[in-house]
């Protein structure tokens, strides 16, 4: 299926040196003319739509300013967050987004069974949950059984929100729920994780199960209880070009960018781990 027309690929230019034979006598070696690889590689250019999980905000915010420090003739357009599968569904429906970058491998399925990639998705992260709780914990909930307890609440068990079960921070909390054998019903079911933790830090829920990373960004607005084999239900975070983008080269080389040593450590220090 095609939504936009693919441009022409970028020709690679090579120079070839010419060797100097000199006959009868001894001459030093010419110096060598062969340019760099940077001066043989043409630059990236063209602009870019790139769509997100929301538990990717703060390090896409930081990583779309480096990768066009590194290359000026990139423009990033829209860098936007939402929910795997809202953004899943935007791409199938022809929306102009020309990176998407999955908080799963379901979602992303989608997307590549349509044919709508234009290259294999990358895993490049993965993350784990916590229970999202008010500073200093004060319900003293220590695990996911605590959810459902009608003696910690002040009028029955904990106020609790998730992400919605088609989401995949929802479809990792109902795998661990389900696991412990937790009979939760939600006050709400949200679309992004993003939404979960605005609700836990302003007080209208006493908890939501979202990734360590999202505790982390909170910067103390919440407190993360750790779940017992939480890697249980670990996600894994995947990239890839969508298919007849107008900027080709730039979306392929933000997708493995991903992977370089700059990122890798960025996404370290924000609480995700190693594809």
């Amino acid at each position: 299926m095609s939504r936009r027309a693919r441009p022409t690929a970028l020709i690679w230019a090579g120079l070839a040196g010419a060797a100097l034979l000199l006959a009868g006598c001894s001459a030093a070696p010419a110096a060598d003319s062969s340019p760099s690889a940077e001066e043989t590689s043409p630059e990236l250019s063209g602009t870019l739509n790139i769509a997100a999980a929301a538990s990717l905000q703060p390090a896409f915010e930081e990583l779309t300013e480096a990768f066009t420090e590194l290359h000026p003739g990139v423009t990033i357009d829209q860098l936007t967050f939402d929910g795997s599968s809202g953004i899943a569904t935007q791409i199938l429906a022809g929306a102009p987004i020309d990176v998407f970058a999955s908080a799963d491998e379901a979602n992303m399925e989608k997307v590549v069974a349509a044919e709508l990639t234009a290259a294999p998705p990358i895993a490049f992260a993965t993350s784990s949950l916590q229970i999202a709780v008010a500073p200093e914990n004060p319900l003293g909930i220590t695990k996911l059984t605590d959810l459902t307890d009608p003696a910690l609440g002040a009028d029955g068990p904990p106020v609790v929100v998730t992400c919605a079960p088609e989401v995949p921070c929802g479809a990792a909390s109902w795998q661990l729920l389900d696991r412990d054998g937790v009979k939760l019903v939600p006050a709400s079911e949200e679309q992004n994780v993003t939404a979960v933790l605005t609700k836990v830090a302003a007080g209208e829920a006493d908890a939501g199960l979202i990734y360590r990373s999202d505790v982390l960004r909170s910067d103390g607005a919440v407190e993360g209880v750790d779940i017992s084999r939480a890697e249980d239900a670990a996600g894994t975070y995947v990239i890839a070009p969508i298919a007849d983008t107008a900027a080709l080269d730039a979306a392929s080389a933000f997708t493995e960018f991903m992977r370089s040593e700059r990122a890798q450590k960025l996404f370290a220090q924000l609480g995700f781990g190693p594809a």
